[in-house]
């Protein structure tokens, strides 16, 4: 048995199953969301496709690091419904960093303004886990913007292939692409907020200070 956990294209992945299915050996697709924390939490959602039989064998691989696994279908779905989970994940992360700017630039306590909007209809897992991270201008990564660049490029990739529109995404891969050439790959995805910046003039928060000896 063949446990792919990376994220790739839906069609790459039933490429590969099928060469593996002909010479006897199963294969699953199970790509995680839940970043750095939720890895080392084992907390991670797992996106499984493949045979049901072969996804109860693996169960106890998969509930040693994850907390939500859920058999989404045939070989690929996992992927395709990864590239929904990215699709989700790029455009929050968009609102997040546009809804910053705006508090950042109306002069309210963004301490504030975070616990209230995360606390109601507006909350979501960016924005508790990296709204404080861009507050403190904090960047270290949870998802780096080179990866989620990778993905990104696969939904658009994807969606063309289905004749459907990714209006966010191809937004988000454009501003990615400024920050990559700016040299800030290696920072977390949230640093989206940067692009924002440049075009506002706005900066979002302070640095925490350093405590001495």
């Amino acid at each position: 048995l063949v446990i792919d956990m990376s994220t790739i294209s839906p069609q790459a992945t039933i490429e590969i199953a099928k060469e593996l299915n002909a010479k006897g050996v199963h294969m699953l697709d199970a790509p995680i969301s839940g970043g750095s924390e939720g890895a080392a939490n084992g907390t991670l959602s797992i996106m499984v496709g493949g045979d049901a039989e072969q996804v109860q064998r693996a169960m106890p691989v998969f509930q040693a690091m994850g907390k939500t696994i859920t058999h989404v279908g045939a070989q690929g779905a996992g992927q395709t419904v990864k590239l929904v989970n990215q699709i989700l994940v790029v455009g929050n992360c968009l609102a997040m960093c546009e809804a910053l700017v705006f508090a950042e630039a109306g002069g309210v306590d963004l301490e504030k303004c975070l616990n209230a909007v995360t606390g109601g209809a507006a909350g979501s897992w960016m924005l508790a886990n990296r709204g404080p991270q861009i507050i403190r201008r904090d960047w270290r990564p949870g998802f780096t913007i080179n990866l989620q660049q990778k993905d990104v490029r696969l939904v658009m990739r994807e969606a063309d292939a289905l004749g459907v529109p990714v209006l966010l995404s191809s937004m988000v891969f454009n501003l990615y692409r400024v920050l990559q050439e700016r040299g800030l790959g290696a920072e977390g995805n949230h640093a989206l907020v940067k692009a924002l910046e440049y075009l506002s003039g706005v900066t979002v928060g302070e640095e925490a200070p350093v405590s001495g000896d």
